[in-house]
């Protein structure tokens, strides 16, 4: 009987809880538009899938590319991507405190190529637990050591000389 009672107050406790915070994507630094998107600004924006390979089998996420957030904050693509712009550069960081960078010339399909996705959804379902609400997924790096997970701040270095 204490053990069902223990349950009960245990359950009651977390039903007022507050609930986490939504999650926002900060996108700073050297940008004419800085931005603050919500899941639901990310639902609104051109959408993409890829399939990676796990331990496990294999996983479907599905989310924005880089390369779009990037271009809706006005950060060099296309034409405009030359010279200095070329020595810019993006880092993603984590709640958690991981980072990692990425160059505008690999993010950008007209020279790299590579997708790099901000992914809110994996197999269907919204991400949750140790992947956080936001993941970055780097489909063809080694060991998936810049997929960076709890992503929550991207920023624009420019590099000066």
């Amino acid at each position: 009987m204490r053990y069902a009672l223990a349950l009960l107050f245990a359950y009651a406790a977390m039903a007022q809880a507050p609930a986490s915070p939504a999650a926002v994507l900060s996108v700073s630094g050297d940008l004419p538009m800085p931005l603050k998107l919500t899941l639901a600004d990310l639902a609104t924006m051109p959408r993409q899938s890829v399939k990676v390979d796990s331990a496990n089998g294999s996983d479907t996420y599905e989310g924005v590319s880089l390369f779009e957030i990037l271009k809706k904050a006005g950060a060099p693509n296309g034409g405009s991507l030359r010279g200095a712009s070329l020595a810019s550069y993006v880092l993603a960081k984590a709640t958690d405190g991981y980072q990692v960078a990425f160059t505008l010339g690999e993010i950008d399909p007209s020279f790299g190529n590579t997708l790099i996705l901000v992914a809110d959804r994996r197999d269907g379902a919204p991400l949750t637990g140790n992947q956080g609400t936001l993941r970055l997924i780097v489909p063809n790096d080694h060991e998936g050591a810049r997929s960076v997970r709890m992503l929550e701040t991207l920023e624009l270095v420019r590099l000066k000389k």
